[in-house]
């Protein structure tokens, strides 16, 4: 199957706290408690996103063995896995956060429970590695890696089952920050430049969110269309404010619109296969992520010194 890439965003949703932190030396409630939800969900999104790798690494592994009858040292070609990344950093201060307000109940109890299930793969992928890179399954007749099967196995649906609970959750707490982010920069600056951009880069956000992967191929195209037209009302919106107020977003003004167009030539692909992106809709995948992610440091460059 064609490799497709999974994306998990990091929540970047103090831009206009910070901005108001530098401007006013009076405590701000509201301020303190943006900057603490962001710096919280930031600390489960950064895990997030590290721990994808061991995702990765189990798709890369499926690709060439056979999940339920394991390897057989007769396959044409073995790939091995991929190796992970040192997380230890992202767990301490995950395992911190939880205990941080504000509180979010069900996301601050499942984030124990996904770390134990990385922690319970991670060695085990490390190992299959090693074993792959070294090619001993050529020496042992494949004898140590139908070993570490029986044990990925159980391993790799108990972290992929937390981590499917994860993603779950993070994006729920995700919506409501970036909707009371949206609210905060409202009420102090009204929908200026900062409020135009955060509220066109949280619609992107949610269009990419719902971007194919590996495991999940197959596009919702009606939740893909929702999305798809939020992000388009934030682009309008945003092109009427400029038209107005020409000169005030740099070099970020015209991404938005640029990226709204991809998004519709994708989707036009996707309704052809019925959402599969397996297909030719599948190869603009890695220009739409990387216009993307220019898209999200354009924003960052628009919104540092608003008028």
């Amino acid at each position: 199957m064609r490799r497709l890439t999974t994306i998990v965003l990091v929540a970047a949703m103090a831009g206009s706290g910070s901005a108001w932190a530098q401007r006013s030396p009076v405590p701000d409630p509201e301020l303190a408690a943006s900057q603490a939800i962001t710096s919280k969900l930031n600390a489960y999104v950064a895990l997030a996103n590290q721990t994808l790798r061991a995702s990765e690494s189990l798709a890369r592994y499926e690709s060439w063995a056979n999940m339920k009858t394991g390897p057989t040292g007769r396959e044409s070609i073995v790939y091995g896995l991929y190796a992970l990344y040192d997380v230890r950093g992202e767990i301490e201060k995950a395992r911190a956060a939880t205990a941080m307000p504000p509180a979010l109940p069900a996301l601050d109890a499942e984030i124990p429970a996904y770390i134990g299930a990385y922690e319970a793969l991670a060695p085990l992928i490390t190992k299959a590695n090693g074993y792959y890179e070294r090619q001993d399954y050529k020496v042992d007749r494949m004898a140590e890696g139908k070993m570490l099967h029986a044990a990925l196995v159980p391993a790799a649906k108990a972290f992929l089952d937390e981590r499917a609970k994860v993603d779950a959750l993070l994006r729920i707490e995700k919506d409501k920050a970036d909707a009371a982010e949206l609210a905060f920069i409202e009420a102090r600056e009204g929908r200026k430049v900062r409020w135009q951009v955060s509220n066109v880069m949280i619609r992107a956000r949610q269009v990419v969110d719902r971007l194919p992967s590996e495991k999940k191929p197959v596009v919702d195209l009606a939740a893909f269309d929702g999305a798809l037209g939020g992000f388009a009302m934030g682009v309008k919106a945003l092109d009427d404010y400029s038209a107005a107020n020409p000169g005030l977003f740099s070099a970020f003004e015209g991404r938005p619109r640029a990226f709204l167009g991809k998004l519709r030539e994708f989707r036009e692909k996707l309704g052809t296969s019925k959402g599969d992106a397996r297909g030719p809709a599948g190869r603009d995948l890695i220009w739409i992520v990387n216009d993307y992610n220019t898209m999200i440091s354009t924003s960052q460059m628009a919104t540092r010194f608003p008028r």
